[in-house]
């Protein structure tokens, strides 16, 4: 039995902590760009987001911390959206974009640009020879307009770009497609352009997307039960279907039953797919070995690559490039497909420290696959300055003794930090008048894991650690850090641990964690019934699972 009733995957194109916008821990050169090499620091400290784009990667757009939008480079078919056709190396304002807050961003080939807002409105310029622009003509648009067409009182949530064709996803879950379709994929059904936005039906029309991603002329959908559906052009088997058949209206890729896929992304004519257990598969195109396959042929269903490698976070790749990419969960990031004109036709580990830095590198053009999120360090904030100063002998005048090991802290940064530690140090507690505190009742792992959250804000912990943390968290009511120990838990899931996480998040009355764990756990309860950690469980728990899991339709034919 192996019953899909996925969590909602994360979006593949919206903001944080989706995979289509950089994360905040890692951090950026955005210099790595070439065309950013003309801005002095002041005006580089200013961009919070960015993206290079462009036949030839010579185009950009960013926002700033004020919510400016600027734009400068070639201006090819006006997608820069000056108003003019003129090429600019000065960044140039859009003012008509001042003051709303971007949330996802997609680039054409022509190029063209769809930008969503957090209000839901959906703007675009650019080429529009095939109506990509989604206005109801083949002009060129020169600045933003609103487009709205079918649209209203929508709520577009993400944005994605083909060569000459568009689609956005609303809130609701609905998928919008238009522009170019001389190989179906606006999924109408036929092969004639969509001048405006319509709505992809057919067997999308009772689905939930949560995410979507464009080749060149090929479409795919993850919806909220983990299934992807794929249409438009299939000569390479980019749809994953089995077949280099073209499809006009989507179709299920039957290859993935039974897993829950998290992301997708594709390339000019390869895909690839992250399951909910950090799985990577990978289809279509390999002239260039962008599948990771270990050779050039092309796959026309999904195919498992980098089975030996840990559990992969995040995954990468755009239509403008033959170039892939992928995150482990330590951090690792792998880069395969056409690099700097070779071709790598297996996964090659990198020293980098996030996939942007592959595009940045060695991918042709060196476009970005996402809208980049920045974060500076122009000087040291207070922030950064705590940071420096956890574990240090020279400032600290307390110290926690831990399975023989020595923390230093600083009480003033604990009473400030935590309730905890301001009731210890107020109220008279015997450690006040301590020099050295003992710790038993947590390893030193999870003790300084937690002393450094309060200098830092941030947890870099396994997840096998987090547990503990979170029963520390629990102890010492820090709801923040109880959040931050379930997301590291929950990235961290397997068939293996799952339901010892799920008996964790019943015990620390870890409310979300716990439904994750246990849709997880009915999502995959063939393999999860077969774990030591399933029958050495308490019997209650595994009744109450038992139940819930029937009421759920777990145990029907």
């Amino acid at each position: 039995m192996h019953v899909c009733l996925c969590i909602k995957p994360v979006r593949a194109s919206t903001l944080p902590p989706s995979p289509r916008t950089q994360s905040k821990n890692n951090m950026v050169d955005v210099s790595k760009w070439p065309l950013f090499s003309l801005m002095g620091p002041q005006e580089l400290s200013s961009i919070r987001r960015a993206c290079v784009f462009g036949t030839s990667a010579n185009e950009v757009i960013y926002i700033t911390s004020d919510d400016e939008v600027y734009v400068f480079g070639l201006n090819c078919s006006n997608c820069l959206g000056t108003g003019d056709s003129l090429s600019t190396i000065v960044p140039k304002k859009l003012d008509f974009l001042s003051g709303r807050k971007v949330i996802s961003l997609s680039y054409g080939s022509g190029p063209h640009i769809l930008l969503a807002t957090e209000d839901g409105e959906l703007f675009a310029w650019g080429h529009n020879g095939y109506s990509q622009l989604g206005n109801g003509t083949t002009n060129q648009g020169v600045a933003p307009v609103l487009v709205s067409a079918n649209l209203l009182n929508k709520k577009v949530t993400e944005v994605a770009c083909g060569s000459h064709h568009s689609m956005a996803l609303t809130d609701s879950g609905e998928v919008y497609a238009w522009g170019y379709n001389n190989c179906g994929q606006v999924g109408s059904g036929s092969t004639a352009n969509q001048p405006t936005p319509r709505r992809v039906s057919n067997c999308l029309q009772n689905k939930v997307a949560v995410g979507i991603v464009c080749g060149q002329t090929s479409s795919l959908a993850v919806v909220d039960n983990g299934e992807v559906y794929g249409w438009g052009y299939n000569g390479n088997g980019q749809l994953g279907l089995g077949n280099n058949g073209n499809q006009l209206t989507p179709c299920r890729l039957v290859a993935l039953q039974g897993l829950c896929v998290q992301q997708i992304v594709s390339g000019y004519a390869h895909s690839l797919a992250l399951t909910d257990e950090g799985l990577l598969f990978a289809w279509g195109a390999n002239t260039y070995g962008q599948l990771g396959t270990g050779n050039k042929s092309n796959q026309l269903s999904p195919v498992q690559i980098m089975t030996e490698k840990e559990r992969i976070v995040e995954i990468a790749a755009c239509h403008s490039t033959h170039t892939s990419a992928a995150k482990t969960q330590s951090g690792q990031v792998y880069m395969w497909g056409q690099c700097r004109g070779q071709s790598i036709v297996l996964p090659h580990l990198t020293h980098f420290t996030c996939t942007d830095d592959v595009f940045a590198c060695f991918a042709t053009p060196s476009v970005m696959w996402r809208l980049l999120s920045l974060e500076h360090d122009d000087f040291l904030t207070v922030a950064q300055s705590l940071k420096k100063e956890f574990d240090s002998p020279e400032t600290a005048d307390l110290k926690f003794s831990i399975d023989g090991k020595y923390i230093y802290v600083h009480k003033a940064v604990l009473k400030i930090r935590c309730e905890h530690f301001r009731s210890m140090f107020q109220s008279h507690w015997n450690e006040d008048m301590k020099e050295v505190i003992e710790i038993e009742q947590f390893s030193y792992p999870v003790y300084r894991s937690f002393l450094e959250f309060l200098y830092t804000d941030n947890v870099e912990l396994p997840p096998e650690d987090a547990i503990g943390l979170l029963d520390l968290a629990t102890s010492y009511c820090e709801n923040r850090l109880k959040r931050l120990c379930q997301h590291i838990i929950k990235r961290g899931i397997t068939v293996e641990n799952a339901f010892s996480l799920l008996s964790a998040a019943v015990r620390y009355d870890a409310e979300d964690l716990e439904e994750f764990c246990f849709k997880f756990c009915v999502n995959h309860l063939t393999e999860v019934t077969q774990t030591a950690a399933f029958w050495q469980t308490d019997g209650n728990l595994l009744k109450d699972f038992i139940c819930r899991a029937s009421r759920c339709g777990a145990f029907k034919n």
